[in-house]
Formats: C-alpha cells, sequence, structure tokens
C-alpha cells in the first residue's frame, strides 16, 4: 500500500537520480567542450608547449592530433546524454540493454581512469612532467572518480527500480 510517506520517498530517490546525472552529465559535456576548445586554443595556458605539458603529460610535438581530440571531444558529450537519458533526463535512444551496458562501461571507464592516475602520479609511474603529475593527482584523477561514482549511482539506482526493488 502507498503511503503518502512512501511516494514522498520514491519522488525523493528520482530526485536524487535527476541530480546525479544532472552533475555528471554537465561534468562529461564541460570536459568534451574543453576537448573541442583544444583543439584551436590552449586555453586556460598560455602556449601549446605548456598545455602539453600540464594537462597531457607530454611534449608539444606529441600532442594528439586535433580530429583525435574531437572524438574524445564527441565521445565525452555522447557519454554526457548516455548519462541524462539514464537519468530520465533526456530520451532514451537504443535498446535499454545497450544503455545499460554503456552507462556501466562508461563508470568502469572513468574509475579506472581516476585510480590509474592517482597510482601512477602518485607514485610518479609515468614519465610526466611534475606540472602534469600536480594536476592529475589534484583535479583530473578526483574528477574522473567522482564522475564515476555518480555515474555509477545512476546505473544502480535505475537498474534497481527498474527490476521493482
Amino acid at each position: 500500500m502507498l503511503t503518502n510517506e512512501n511516494v514522498a520517498g520514491e519522488d525523493g530517490a528520482e530526485a536524487g537520480v535527476k541530480a546525479a546525472a544532472g552533475v555528471a552529465a554537465t561534468g562529461l559535456i564541460a570536459a568534451g567542450a574543453l576537448h573541442a576548445l583544444w583543439t584551436v586554443d590552449p586555453w586556460p595556458l598560455k602556449s601549446a608547449a605548456e598545455f602539453a605539458e600540464t594537462v597531457v603529460g607530454v611534449t608539444e610535438d606529441q600532442l594528439p592530433s586535433a580530429p583525435l581530440t574531437l572524438g574524445v571531444a564527441a565521445l565525452l558529450g555522447a557519454a554526457g546524454y548516455l548519462v541524462l537519458s539514464n537519468g530520465r533526463i533526456a530520451r532514451k535512444v537504443g535498446p535499454e540493454k545497450l544503455n545499460r551496458v554503456g552507462l556501466w562501461t562508461l563508470a568502469g571507464v572513468l574509475a579506472a581512469r581516476g585510480a590509474g592516475g592517482l597510482v601512477a602520479s602518485g607514485l610518479a609511474l609515468r614519465d610526466a612532467p611534475e606540472a602534469h603529475r600536480h594536476w592529475d593527482l589534484v583535479l583530473y584523477s578526483p574528477l574522473c572518480l567522482t564522475l564515476a561514482g555518480l555515474t555509477g549511482f545512476v546505473a544502480r539506482r535505475t537498474a534497481t527500480r527498474r527490476q521493482g526493488r
């Protein structure tokens, strides 16, 4: 039997999923927009060399190509939409099973990037400039872990509702 308390709890849970999805999607889409911008401008840094060292952890001649960077931007935008649609903020595209697998895969990739970055930069396992290791520890990896957690939360909470638990 549904009571006002049950309905309020369900509405609150739905609001929590939507909030998590909105925050995660905003982060993913913003990261995608930054990647698109970086194909033409090293913002917020002053030069391509400084950008390569700080953001990517390579020398300027080792920067990924513009098409590759635009591909990453497109994937991040698609990931943002995937989270929005599974959080019931946007309309779903494609079969339910593919959406579920995509959402869990996204959470796993983000978690792997976040944890891997913390380990690699924290233990200096990779030959990366100090500026990159610093920002990987204080921003890039924690952001990936946060987005992974939010995405996993959306995946788990929407799967639970669908199964009637």
